[in-house]
């Protein structure tokens, strides 16, 4: 049995990894966090997951339970999620964050802590992580024939632009073809002249209740190949979280992402 904390239980996406957990039997969630002043602090899981779920309480404060924890699984924001990876850094405990919206400073932080051991991945979805693996091996193939563009699309609640997957499909297919000096578009307006060969398009969308989705175009002479993946509900990435849960728990020290955890690239810290 994995003991397992959940933090932003209150939140669309906390709720989803409560309610996977709670049908999985290979978990036993101990305790749900949620941010100082939630009107849930104090209450019980069951008013989350249902009559028959975890009896535990939820809190505004890790530390007091996190000794009961085997992983924890984290979707806040960037700040919170900072400090729940240092505070389980601390306490030699992994986590497994998909928060979107991190700095380049304090994803460098959290990758120079000695006992950091957490998957962090802007997208937790399988099918996300296998389209990255596609997307890397088209950009490899097609290489300089082709203009690159992304599209995502998001409910109107998403907080921020691009989203963290569109990002991760950009760098992925920068790292492909690394000899190019690539140079980011994010709209076109007015006499904007003809697209140069090195620009990459990244276009984000918002409306709805939009889960999410991604589509990378690469457009040549004469045809066109695009890559998309649609989510239509919360719950792949709440099952792709607790698969890294499973997984995580068995690893060394280090940062890795989803991509280790399907075996899509050779499993080793980042």
């Amino acid at each position: 049995m994995i003991n397992v904390i959940i933090t932003g239980i209150g939140g669309r996406m906390g709720a989803a990894i409560l309610r996977l957990a709670c049908e999985d039997p290979d978990f036993a969630v101990v305790a749900g966090l949620e941010a100082k002043g939630h009107p849930l602090i104090g209450k019980g899981l069951d008013l989350i997951a249902g009559p028959a779920g975890p009896h535990a309480t939820i809190r505004d404060d890790i530390t007091p339970v996190i000794g009961s924890a085997d992983v924890i699984i984290d979707f806040t924001g960037p700040d919170a999620s900072e400090r729940l990876f240092m505070v389980a850094a601390e306490h030699g405990k992994p986590i497994v964050v998909g928060t979107t919206g991190f700095s380049a400073e304090a994803l460098t932080r959290m990758k120079t802590i000695r006992n950091g051991r957490a998957v962090i991945a802007p997208n937790m979805s399988v099918g996300v992580n296998v389209m990255f693996d596609l997307v890397s091996r088209a950009a490899r193939a097609l290489g300089e024939g082709y203009d690159v563009e992304i599209v995502e699309l998001h409910h109107k609640w998403k907080k921020d632009a691009p989203s963290g997957t569109a990002l991760k499909l950009r760098n992925t297919i920068a790292a492909t073809n690394a000899s190019r000096d690539w140079t980011d578009v994010s709209g076109r307006s007015g006499t904007w002249g003809e697209r140069k060969s090195d620009e990459i398009g990244i276009f984000a969308v918002r409306g709805g209740d939009i889960v999410g989705e991604h589509t990378v175009f690469f457009a040549g002479l004469g045809e066109r190949v695009e890559i998309t993946h649609r989510a239509y509900s919360r719950d792949n990435f709440a099952r792709g979280s607790l698969l890294a849960a499973k997984w995580i728990i068995n690893q060394a020290p280090g940062i890795y992402d989803m991509q280790d955890v399907l075996g899509l690239t050779s499993p080793g810290p980042a």
